[in-house]
């Protein structure tokens, strides 16, 4: 989701109420995770060789897959942050919804099918199928973990924030001691469930989340007679901004670099989401390529039918609660609906405001399982058993390097959780997309699609990629010299103007890759091309 909502998942929730009503809403978040982990330990006991760890089995179906994936993308920032765009910004807000929506389009048309013919497990398989398997393996796992790992520690420093909120800590050591608590749920989620397990936490959690946007979308209507215009026209007024309000230009208007920000953004969202580790491996699970592409097609469904809610939710937000009480950067939007429409400082106010929060901190769970499955999986299966013990290793010594996999990088992301509790993760989130559609999703489409690309094209594209996105962001505003938003305060050594990088390092990624091939000695194996070729359109003699 976008770096600048999808950093702060924390929620300002009214003292009173929650204060009042904390039992009721602790009570509901131990129910929520007795029964996940229920769900994982179940589907643990079915999980017996990798492809059950890595790939569910394959067994799941289309709309069972479309589920979960809605699940993995539609997180909690998602939720929250688009709703709070809306209700700040107006139709600028709406943006990001489309945005979103139409990045599926890419996944549907060029990666979906042709990848869950390809591979395997990983992104990592479907490069080596041609090129030399040790340095693309290589580059194609460090480049998971590092995506896996940043947009983890968003999700992670988000979700201590949320629950200090909602159980009202504020002192340091119960922030870290939050932090820790959800890194080990995600621990256990994974070690013990594998992909089956991550995937019935993801579906559960895709049913609520639809249930709490529908359940508030209706009430919000309701307030207006199910009258749209009188809904927008109220918003627009008490938006102070007027007709404005309701047209382009609120907030990616005002100057050039606004503009190009825009743009740069829209496109690192619409190209990442494509190259995101967590949502490649999902194309894994399901038994055909045929559904992998019928899951895609649920999942655009699903997630649609959610974004036109968070646009009831986030002009209902404006409408109701108005721009001015909502604190930037508008994650409070939801939640605060959810207690308005409710009553606030009732009862039927706590238990939306619970219900809501409840479903947002299993969201955070649900995607953080999935990150972790995704960088836990490439390292076990291409550094691991393809680097390290060159092909060698049982299926046995991989699951079981996977599951340490998972604790090491599970403890990696609470201990830079902790250090990033108070911090503006928004970079960490923009560096996730960028290096997404910067390094994955060129390597992955030259691989499956140009007969010339050469493991130095990889290699050139993965790490050049990587490497530029990482030193933009490091010296954008969104790191240093913005003393509002930026996640250092007091310091400014910010010479690139943008807050994502996407504009300039995804065509460097794709530049590298040609050029690094064109200069490449390594001459192609077109026969090696043409089994992939047929194998990804056809799926003949895929796994």
């Amino acid at each position: 989701m976008s770096a600048a909502y999808h950093s702060h998942t924390a929620v300002t929730l009214a003292a009173s109420s929650t204060s009042e009503h904390r039992p009721l809403i602790i009570t509901l978040f131990a129910v929520f995770v007795a029964a996940t982990l229920g769900i994982t330990v179940w589907a643990g006991r079915q999980t017996r060789s990798a492809s059950d760890f890595y790939a569910g089995g394959r067994q799941f179906t289309a709309f069972q897959n479309g589920l979960a994936v809605s699940g993995d993308y539609m997180s909690a920032a998602s939720f929250l942050g688009i709703a709070g765009a809306i209700a700040l910004f107006g139709y600028d807000g709406f943006l990001y919804s489309i945005g979103f929506l139409v990045a599926w389009l890419v996944a549907l048309l060029l990666v979906a099918e042709p990848l869950r013919n390809s591979g395997r497990y990983t992104m990592g398989d479907v490069l080596a199928y041609r090129m030399r398997q040790r340095p693309v393996r290589t580059a194609a796992g460090v480049s998971t973990i590092i995506v896996s790992i940043f947009y983890l520690l968003a999700q992670m420093a988000g979700a201590g924030a949320l629950v200090t909120l909602l159980l009202g800590i504020s002192s340091d050591g119960g922030k870290i001691l939050i932090v820790a608590l959800v890194g080990v749920l995600m621990i256990v989620y994974v070690t013990i469930g594998g992909m089956k397990g991550t995937t019935w936490v993801q579906m559960v959690k895709a049913v609520l989340l639809i249930a709490g946007a529908l359940l508030m979308t209706l009430m919000v209507l309701w307030k207006f007679d199910f009258n749209v215009s009188d809904l927008l026209g109220t918003a627009a007024e008490k938006s102070g901004h007027g007709s404005a309000f309701l047209e382009p230009g609120l907030k990616y208007g005002a100057t050039g670099t606004s503009k190009l920000d825009f743009l740069s953004l829209g496109i690192a969202l619409v190209l990442g989401t494509a190259g995101l580790p967590h949502i490649l491996i999902r194309f894994y699970t399901v038994p055909t390529a045929k559904a992998a592409r019928k899951s895609v097609n649920w999942a655009i469904g699903i997630i649609g039918a959610f974004y036109l809610m968070t646009i009831a939710l986030g002009f209902g937000a404006a409408a109701l609660i108005g721009p001015k009480n909502i604190a930037a950067p508008g994650n409070t939007a939801a939640p605060q609906l959810a207690e308005y429409l409710g009553g606030v400082g009732t009862t039927g106010g706590a238990i939306m405001l619970a219900v809501i929060s409840a479903v947002a901190f299993a969201t955070i769970l649900a995607v953080v399982a999935g990150l972790t499955l995704a960088s836990s999986s490439s390292f076990a299966h291409d550094i691991y058993a393809n680097v390290i013990r060159k092909g060698q290793a049982t299926e046995q010594e991989e699951m079981k390097a996977a599951r340490w996999s998972t604790v090491f990088i599970g403890a990696a992301a609470i201990v830079l959780g902790v250090f990033a509790r108070d911090m503006n993760v928004a970079g960490l989130v923009a560096l996730a997309f960028a290096v997404a559609a910067s390094a994955n999703l060129p390597t992955i489409l030259y691989s499956l699609f140009w007969k010339r690309f050469t493991t130095r094209g990889a290699l050139w594209s993965i790490y050049g990629g990587l490497a530029s996105s990482v030193l933009l962001v490091l010296f954008s505003p969104v790191v240093s010299g913005n003393e509002k938003s930026s996640m250092f305060k007091g310091v400014d050594f910010a010479w690139f103007p943008l807050e994502n990088p996407g504009l300039i390092s995804i065509p460097l990624g794709f530049l590298l890759g040609w050029i690094g091939s064109l200069l490449s000695k390594e001459e192609p194996d077109k026969g090696k091309y043409a089994e992939l070729e047929v194998k990804s359109l056809t799926g003949i003699g895929a796994h």
